[in-house]
């Protein structure tokens, strides 16, 4: 199996994760689940059931120093759905989360990595995001976002049912050399 660390914001697609998981799972992909700290509380009722589904904690926060990681290490790095702030935080290298800061040292660490944003139009109109989406994309991140990947909604006329997460998992499976479906 293939360890699959997957990374999510708090953006309405995060209700699906489990549905991704089982997807991944059934991809041959051994699946360790890290949360943003908004998304952490949006799923709070489901993280045992979250755990007890991948065989890992969810995780949102740093070990402390000297502990050992209860988790295998990455063999590719997912990162859906990506949100604005976590996006730009990112691409400046602002490791205020556990999920952005893994990602960050990622780069460092030559692990593969996917990331498909999910914002709005209006998001999408701020000249950072263009910014952030290259300098990601610079830094070897596939970045599944315009044609052939997310393409932005007008603000509260969102779909979240239509993210979509086929494209991410394709894309993992790709990186780490496994045939696509």
């Amino acid at each position: 199996m293939t360890t699959l660390y997957l990374f999510a914001s708090a953006a309405p697609p995060v209700f699906d994760v489990t549905r991704v998981i089982q997807d991944a799972q059934a991809r041959g992909f051994d699946v360790c689940l890290g949360l943003t700290p908004s998304a952490t509380e949006w799923l709070a009722d489901d993280l045992e059931a979250l755990a007890t589904l991948t065989g890992h904690p969810v995780r949102s926060r740093y070990k402390r120093p000297g502990e050992q990681d209860a988790w295998p290490p990455a063999e590719v790095i997912a990162f859906a759905p990506l949100t604005f702030n976590s996006l730009n935080a990112w691409a400046q290298g602002l490791t205020t989360s556990f999920v952005v800061g893994v990602v960050a040292e990622g780069v460092g660490k030559g692990i593969p990595m996917v990331a498909m944003p999910c914002v709005n139009a209006a998001f999408a109109a701020h000249p950072q995001l263009d910014r952030s989406v290259a300098e990601l994309r610079a830094m070897g991140v596939a970045v599944l976002y315009g044609e052939g990947g997310f393409v932005p909604n007008q603000p509260g006329q969102g779909r979240p049912g239509e993210y979509p997460w086929g494209l991410v998992l394709d894309a993992a499976e790709h990186l780490t050399g496994k045939p696509a479906r």
